[in-house]
């Protein structure tokens, strides 16, 4: 069954704990059949929203005057995922953005596995470039709104399904084999599959 849930965020600034919006999509056996969005209010002293980040997303300080902030959004986070492998394109982005985040509020670090479809399109497209809009071109998604979180997330589901087709395949964990991708771990899951790693030196 192929199953994860894909998530992507857009951030108000450089700072990895400056998420403003949030696009999460949820596939069942190879399928999208869920998806969420939302707005989140940056931290103070990560609350600043530079000109280029709203130049690329659109999104404005007032527009998440009022929003959850990101210790107030978090469990919806986690509830929605509700264990799930996650996926992003450059994932070492996304799932930075909630370790950041999480620690800069206090909150702590979600268990996370996951997988980046950004590393698994360059094993299964030959493209001149493996942004998302051109390795979801290459899957056959088109014509969405890169850099809205959810029609990102909607797109990095896209590639993913796409993908284990190619190389039939029928789980996560088979694809990201198949293509030779880590799949990686934030939170105290990372933690513990580190020590079984490397024993019990590398936690000193």
């Amino acid at each position: 069954m192929l199953n994860f849930t894909a998530i992507d965020f857009e951030t108000a600034n450089s700072s990895g704990a400056s998420a403003c919006s949030v696009g999460m999509v949820k596939v069942r056996d190879g399928m999208v059949v869920d998806s969420a969005y939302w707005l989140i209010q940056p931290p103070p002293g990560h609350d600043a929203f530079s000109e280029w980040n709203t130049r690329i997303h659109g999104i404005t300080a007032a527009d998440v005057v009022g929003a959850a902030t990101w210790a107030e959004q978090l469990p919806q986070l986690v509830a929605f995922v509700d264990g799930d492998d996650l996926v992003a394109h450059n994932a070492g982005f996304d799932l930075g953005v909630i370790k950041t985040a999480s620690r800069v509020t206090e909150q702590p670090v979600p268990d996370f596995r996951y997988v980046c479809s950004l590393q698994v399109a360059r094993r299964t497209y030959h493209l001149e470039s493996y942004r998302l809009p051109v390795a979801a071109m290459a899957a056959g998604f088109e014509d969405f709104s890169h850099h809205n979180a959810l029609a990102d997330a909607e797109a990095c589901a896209a590639i993913m399904i796409h993908a284990a087709k190619r190389h039939e395949v029928d789980t996560l964990e088979q694809l990201a084999h198949v293509t030779r991708v880590k799949v990686g771990a934030i939170g105290p899951v990372a933690t513990r599959e580190h020590a079984s790693t490397h024993g019990p030196m590398a936690l000193n």
